[in-house]
């Protein structure tokens, strides 16, 4: 497993907050770890450092890293395709797989989380989305969800697109919503419907460990 793929159900549900709190339990645990962003919309240069790649960044410790892990960068807070077009630029799905194919051989024996924009139906060019870009990659995959009511429907749903790629599912994260049903229901009434996906639970705050999702991903690592 020399990458992971971060995606999600849909937009702002945790993906940074769960792939931050990954990247140091990993290096907790040793591991070498890198993060990179494909592409990034909603990108404000005068606030840089409120932005996701500086968040990655800064669980990297590496706070001066932003402009790597995401080297296109837009305003618009729209789909990267529509944002990019915005500023008279066309994303290409080959140049984001080569980017992050040659980011992955960097790191050798490292693990790369890579982060995509939205959810795993997002649009990323004018004619492919996330899903296009896992299935191209072959990497697995870390579902990243909501807790709010739906979430189960909308899990399922990504599921189901991701094995009619082919595109292994490493686990499913469920990220804390604000104003949503307990945490600890939710996560038992979708269990039975993930086919022995491994779920685990990302209560709100910056202090959740995620170190037993790292120790899963650690222990079913693939040499590449």
């Amino acid at each position: 497993m020399p990458a992971l793929f971060v995606t999600g159900t849909g937009t702002d549900i945790g993906k940074t907050y769960v792939s931050c709190a990954l990247i140091r339990a990993l290096k907790a645990l040793g591991a070498t770890v890198d993060a990179f962003k494909p592409v990034v919309s909603g990108f404000d240069p005068r606030d840089a450092a409120g932005s996701d790649p500086a968040r990655l960044a800064a669980a990297l410790g590496d706070p001066g890293a932003v402009l790597r892990i995401a080297p296109r960068r837009y305003r618009a807070p729209l789909s990267p395709n529509i944002a990019a077009r915005l500023e008279g630029q066309t994303l290409v799905l080959d140049d984001m797989v080569i980017d992050a194919v040659a980011r992955t051989a960097e790191l050798r024996d490292g693990l790369l989380l890579i982060e995509g924009a939205g959810g795993v139906m997002s649009p990323l060019t004018d004619g492919e989305t996330n899903l296009d870009m896992i299935a191209a990659l072959g990497a697995p995959t870390l579902l990243v969800a909501g807790s709010y009511l739906g979430t189960i429907s909308h899990v399922l749903t990504a599921l189901v697109a991701l094995r009619g790629a082919r595109a292994p599912v490493a686990a499913v994260v469920i990220s804390e919503s604000l104003d949503a049903p307990d945490l600890g229901q939710t996560a038992r009434a979708l269990a039975p419907f993930l086919d022995g996906v491994p779920l685990f639970l990302a209560p709100r705050g910056e202090s959740w460990d995620a170190g037993a999702l790292a120790d899963h991903l650690l222990l079913h690592r693939e040499t590449p």
